[in-house]
């Protein structure tokens, strides 16, 4: 006898199609850009140091290019064409320590936006391997 089909889809980051599913779409990818830069705001001098004044277009940006990677409308490319990310952010020293802190922002931002646990190790697997990118001294 051969096995019926399946009754769910298992990935990575969970059970949904794409992370962009698996966060809440739209809502769950707001919610995480907000709470990450009320962080650094409130708790990373280092890097709110790298930061506008004003937010506002950092956390326009991330919630666009956190949309796209994670799946959903291609926000910012249709905007910005390529990422080019770490070029974008060469102006900025970032090293060992300000990616270690990047990352501590963001998982705690992972955690008050309660993502769910597969896709918050999915997501730290990943963002890690872009924070180490970001280096550059």
């Amino acid at each position: 006898m051969l096995p019926g089909p399946p009754t769910e889809t298992n990935h990575p980051w969970g059970n949904n199609d794409t992370p962009y599913v698996e966060i809440g779409g739209d809502k769950g990818v707001r919610r995480l850009v907000e709470n990450f830069y009320d962080i650094i705001e409130d708790e990373s001098p280092t890097l709110r140091a790298m930061l506008p004044a004003n937010t506002a277009g950092s956390r326009k940006k991330l919630y666009e290019y956190f949309s796209e990677w994670l799946g959903g409308p291609p926000l910012y490319s249709e905007k910005r064409g390529h990422p080019r990310l770490r070029m974008r952010h060469m102006p900025f020293a970032i090293g060992d320590d300000e990616a270690k802190e990047w990352m501590r922002c963001m998982d705690k931002a992972m955690a008050q936006s309660e993502v769910p646990e597969a896709l918050g190790s999915f997501l730290d697997l990943r963002l890690g391997e872009l924070a180490l990118h970001m280096r550059n001294r």
